[in-house]
């Protein structure tokens, strides 16, 4: 069973691995959400190195279905948040669990 990773659990990571204090830590956590959810909802993309990229996308109004009744119902123009991984953060989800990565056994050169 996996863990929710919190702030709390970022805020923990920086005090050990930064060596700021756990009151620093924090805020400098509470810092980098905030500025990258600030720059979300200006619309901007938010592309963090070796990790992946954040961005908002404009989704128009449809008329879909409720799955029980089948009746159908307008659906709202919305704004939806995407995140797509990097290459790099794949390959390293895949080789941490054991799977090959484009088909190459662990250990071999890609």
């Amino acid at each position: 069973m996996s863990e929710t990773l919190t702030r709390q659990h970022l805020a923990e990571a920086v005090y050990a691995q930064v060596g700021l204090s756990r009151n620093e830590s924090s805020e400098l956590v509470d810092r980098v959400l905030e500025e990258v959810s600030q720059r979300l909802i200006r619309g901007e993309t938010v592309k963090l190195s070796s990790f992946g990229t954040f961005a908002v996308r404009s989704k128009g109004g449809r008329i879909g279905r409720n799955p029980k009744t089948g009746e159908e119902v307008p659906i709202s123009p919305r704004r939806v948040l995407v995140f797509r991984a990097s290459h790099v953060l794949k390959a390293m989800i895949n080789e941490g669990h054991g799977v090959p990565v484009n088909g190459a056994a662990q250990g071999e050169k890609k």
